[in-house]
């Protein structure tokens, strides 16, 4: 069995108590080396997530009889995660998932802003489709370093559209920031970020 983990939006004591109790047992964590860094201990046994996901199937599919692993997953596994993936992979009987507060559902507390009628999308490795994107009034987004608060500013100045963003930079770090800014007046970087779009007629 595979058991994934959501460890919310970075500081550990957002993990549910489920999810310390899991990682506490693990034998094996798999993670970013963000992840590794803050939740790894000395009895531990870790594997680094990064780009090569045919040798980690290669190698789950060989280890998980064996050994009790664990793989981390940023907020939530299945919220643009690895657990989507991970799930088309395994089957039910092989996975279990452990649901975390996702960035997108902690910016969303600390504005406070309801999500009843939130569009939720990701820009990791997709291009978004901003014309249909910026029909909705409030849409939520995590972002990467491709297309970022920036990327998302310019497509909205380029249609000629009138919106706020709000920028939850390191959530819930102790360099956490929280901007709300109008598209001309955002920056061209900001550190690990999700991104909430909204339409304020």
């Amino acid at each position: 069995m595979i058991t994934v983990v959501g460890v919310g939006p970075g500081e550990s004591h957002f993990l549910t108590l489920e999810a310390q109790a899991i990682i506490a047992a693990a034998e094996v964590l798999v993670a970013g080396a963000r992840h590794l860094d803050t939740f790894a201990t000395s009895q531990h046994n870790t594997r680094r997530l990064d780009a090569d996901l045919a040798g980690l199937l290669a190698w789950l599919r060989q280890s998980m009889a064996q050994r009790h692993i664990v793989v981390l997953a940023s907020g939530d596994p299945l919220l643009y995660g690895i657990g989507k993936w991970l799930a088309a992979h395994f089957s039910p009987a092989e996975l279990r998932i452990i649901p975390g507060i996702s960035a997108i559902q902690y910016l969303c507390a600390q504005i406070p802003l309801d999500m009843n009628d939130i569009y939720l999308t990701s820009s990791h490795g997709r291009t978004p489709d901003f014309d249909w994107l910026l029909q909705h009034d409030k849409v939520a987004m995590v972002t990467d370093a491709i297309i970022g608060p920036r990327a998302i500013a310019d497509a909205i100045l380029q249609r000629g559209l009138t919106r706020r963003l709000i920028i939850g930079e390191n959530l819930s770090l102790p360099t956490e920031r929280i901007y709300r800014l109008r598209p001309e007046a955002v920056a061209q970087c900001y550190d690990i970020n999700a991104v909430v779009i909204l339409n304020e007629r």
